[in-house]
């Protein structure tokens, strides 16, 4: 086949795949947080501790699954993923009590925000080198995409149909589409395929591939991760107790559903722009300005309650979100090297997994201990101006370690 074409395809299959992913995503589950908690008789901080507590496990299952991309090809592993996907689906719409909840929001936060995002993230890592960057910011196109139509379509359905209903269409809709889209697109795709224009081979062996077991002794890793993290756990507060933000603010019921819209179209342009930054200065260098925007939103937030500043805020939170994506994944493979990205982004994907499961305990906490979302904004600011500081103070330092060829 083609080069170009292999290229095109491979692009398309991670589009499609965090497309789908958004099933498992805070944002996405957020909506049916009032008509589960109605139904099931829980508090927000009780859904919170369950989210949590199944979010946790979740990013340990992760860890040893999600290294197995490295040991099998990319089209086997990802058959396994969809069906993942469409029982966790399926299963979800059969909530009725409390230990059905942990299990299914388990079951989608392994396959859909775990597994989805981390095949398509490693499968572009490995693939792609001198055009890392634009391939990433295309692939995160689909999420970006999700994020613009799912929210108001599913407040939508859901006033049409029970919420039970909408998931056992999102399961069939998973297992009708998702099979032939990997047919398609990646069959001829081998643990070994790589870029057409990729750079000689001085340049690949001269930079170390570190083993999983090396990335976690390295100090660089723990600090970058810091930072990485703040995203994650901060926005799946917001986007999990959105209706508790709304009442805080007295904004209606369709302000934060609308705003999404603002969200995924900055991130969309922020995605654009990121990749052809990162293939021109690094990713290691972009690192310390993800966050600004997220920092800059949380004042907002915080001194405004104008529904007005709920389109800003999720604006600049776009930003971060875009340059996030396309730095949380292509970071870890110019320092580490593509060899073993596989069970190295099994790590951080699962970390940023057990973030999330974090910001939907502590926000929960803090909202059943009936601290304001004032409180909780700030407390957010102090966590992100912390974390970027100790990043600074290492900032020469974030390099990879190049070697001798022998």
């Amino acid at each position: 086949m083609n080069n170009l074409n292999l290229n095109k395809k491979i692009i398309l299959f991670g589009f499609i795949f965090t497309f789908f992913s958004s099933f498992g995503q805070s944002f996405f589950l957020g909506l049916f947080n009032t008509s589960i908690r109605n139904e099931l008789n829980i508090t927000h901080g009780q859904f919170g501790s369950i989210y949590a507590s199944a979010t946790i496990i979740s990013s340990l299952v992760l860890i040893w699954f999600g290294k197995k991309i490295d040991e099998f090809k990319l089209i086997n592993y990802s058959f396994v993923v969809i069906f993942l996907l469409f029982f966790s689906t399926f299963f979800f719409s059969l909530i009725s009590n409390v230990y059905l909840l942990v299990i299914a929001i388990f079951l989608m936060r392994f396959s859909g925000q775990g597994l989805m995002s981390h095949t398509a993230t490693t499968a572009i890592s490995r693939y792609f080198s001198k055009s890392r960057g634009k391939s990433l910011s295309a692939i995160w196109f689909g999420l970006s995409s999700a994020e613009f139509i799912l929210p108001i379509l599913i407040v939508f359905l859901i006033s049409l149909f029970s919420w039970r209903t909408v998931w056992q269409f999102i399961s069939l809709f998973t297992i009708l589409t998702l099979p032939l889209v990997i047919f398609y697109t990646i069959r001829e795709v081998t643990l070994s395929s790589r870029e057409s224009n990729e750079p000689t081979s001085v340049e690949i062996f001269n930079v170390k591939q570190w083993k999983r077991v090396e990335v976690i002794k390295d100090f660089r890793f723990y600090i970058i991760s810091l930072n990485m993290l703040a995203m994650p756990w901060i926005i799946t507060g917001v986007f999990v107790y959105q209706s508790f933000i709304s009442e805080s603010k007295l904004w209606d019921i369709y302000t934060i559903p609308k705003s999404f819209m603002i969200y995924s179209l900055s991130s969309v342009l922020t995605l654009f722009f990121s990749g052809f930054l990162v293939d021109k200065f690094t990713s290691r260098r972009l690192i310390p300005i993800i966050n600004i925007p997220l920092l800059i939103g949380l004042i907002l937030l915080y001194f405004f309650d104008s529904p007005l500043y709920a389109f800003l805020f999720f604006g600049l939170v776009g930003v971060s979100n875009g340059l996030a994506n396309v730095l949380g994944s292509s970071t870890w493979a110019e320092i580490y090297g593509v060899r073993y990205i596989g069970s190295v982004k099994a790590l951080t994907t699962a970390l940023m997994v057990f973030s999330t499961a974090f910001g939907t305990a502590f926000f929960g906490y803090l909202i059943d201990k009936s601290y304001t979302i004032e409180t909780i904004l700030i407390t957010c600011v102090i966590y992100i101006s912390v974390s970027l500081a100790i990043l600074l103070s290492i900032f020469s330092k974030i390099e990879p370690t190049l070697i001798k060829k022998a």
